[in-house]
């Protein structure tokens, strides 16, 4: 029996949901370990379509339970709406499926004022933020600062933690011509929600240790994307966490020997929201199309995704930084119709080929893709469940791919409907 972690191998947007919901059939638990709700899953389940920003997708399936791990960091006022949301669609949460780590830092309103704040006086470059407080509650729990959920059971250790929080946070909204926070205000508000949070709170380390030696399966669940990891991505325009594997151990309290199989995300063209480097870029009527047939537009924001082909120099760095064992290559459906397909092999730079992504960012704006084309196919993949199932042009991209990328394909999937995959290795079988 393997541990799996699921990380996303682009700039996010694979298709992360419908896979790990996928395999949370074959999995005991499923745990978050990064991020907050600024990252957004679909599942689409039996024509039902649900929406999850901070819940691990295995809530939407029955007998498993959901772990929120301390390296996420949680805004308590969207997880109570996230869950009545879904309990409005029929879905069972309790303290019985879902448990959260007591050593997770929470978002707090301040939080979400001060990034939409400077993001809004930021005139030299904007970083894309989705505004939800993600960023600034990370500075607070490295600041050693933050407010964590096990704080909210006692009153005279959450007094401390508001008054060192603002202390910070004052003086910060003071330069930016903000009023003061009222420490009387914030700490009603968190007393108020905490009795329904706090049932969730758990000794989340503890919890998935002894799961472990008990023989339980457990499902590690990323979010975002390794291209927007905080000192592996398109630095300074990603997010405030590790987004890479390595964070799954950390961000649970389990030891890297846990994780026995790295599932990387693929999709099979390229997609980014918001700003920063993006080399494989298209801006004709190619990127038009793959946005539109791809429904690119962001779970939580809306926002429409930037589209260009696959970057395999991308991928195979992700895939060495996050220590892939093998990709699910999702959206390949998108293709279908394409009379020609390219694929990014290598990067011009001042005339020097390049085989990586520089880390500096004047030279990432600069890089220039090179391509290789393949034949497209006009057959349909939708629903494809076997290789006999994709037509010939199709098998050989993914096959290009994987060379490409020094990965193996692990998974297909060809709709975002949770059956429609192609199984080539089944990552909890390690």
């Amino acid at each position: 029996m393997a541990n799996v972690v699921v990380v996303g191998a682009q700039w996010g947007d694979e298709g992360k949901g419908k896979l790990v919901d996928w395999l949370s059939e074959r999995a005991d638990i499923v745990a978050r370990f990064q991020g907050g709700h600024n990252a957004g899953h679909t599942l689409v389940i039996d024509g039902n379509v649900y929406k999850l920003s901070l819940l691990p997708s295995g809530i939407v399936r029955g007998g498993k339970l959901s772990v929120i791990g301390n390296g996420v960091v949680l805004d308590p006022w969207a997880l109570l709406a996230e869950i009545e949301k879904l309990k409005g669609q029929g879905v069972d949460i309790s303290p019985e499926n879902l448990m959260i780590a007591e050593n997770t830092p929470l978002i707090l309103p301040v939080h979400g004022e001060l990034d939409r704040a400077r993001e809004s006086q930021n005139t030299v470059a904007k970083i894309g933020t989705t505004g939800r407080g993600i960023g600034p509650a990370y500075e607070d729990k490295v600041g050693r600062r933050t407010v964590r959920v096990a704080d909210l059971a006692d009153e005279a250790t959450l007094d401390q933690r508001i008054a060192r929080l603002l202390t910070h946070h004052n003086a910060l909204r003071a330069g930016l011509g903000l009023e003061p926070v009222d420490a009387a205000a914030l700490k009603a508000q968190l007393m108020e929600v905490a009795p329904k949070v706090l049932p969730y709170a758990k000794p989340v380390w503890k919890v998935l240790t002894e799961a472990r030696r008990a023989g339980k399966r457990i499902l590690f669940e990323g979010a975002q994307g390794s291209l927007l990891d905080v000192d592996f991505g398109t630095y300074p325009f990603v997010t405030s966490s590790n987004t890479l594997a390595g964070m799954a151990a950390t961000g649970t309290g389990l030891g890297p020997t846990a994780v026995d199989y790295v599932l990387g995300i693929v999709k099979a063209y390229t997609t980014r929201v918001g700003e920063g480097p993006f080399p494989s870029e298209l801006f004709d009527a190619d990127g038009e199309r793959l946005g539109e047939r791809g429904h690119e537009f962001g779970t939580v924001t809306g926002r429409k995704r930037r589209c260009g082909w696959f970057d395999a120099v991308l991928v195979r760095q992700t895939c060495a930084t996050s220590g892939v064992s093998g990709i699910a290559l999702t959206k390949l459906d998108v293709l279908d119709g394409f009379e020609t397909l390219r694929i990014c092999t290598g990067y011009e730079l001042d005339g020097e080929m390049l085989d990586y992504l520089p880390t500096a960012a004047n030279l990432q704006a600069r890089v220039k893709p090179i391509y290789e084309e393949m034949e497209g196919w006009s057959e349909s993949t939708v629903g494809a469940r076997s290789w006999a199932d994709l037509p010939g042009a199709a098998v050989k991209y993914v096959r290009r791919i994987e060379e490409l990328i020094q990965c193996p394909v692990a998974l297909v999937s060809t709709s975002p409907e949770r059956n429609d995959t192609i199984l080539v290795k089944d990552p909890f079988e390690d």
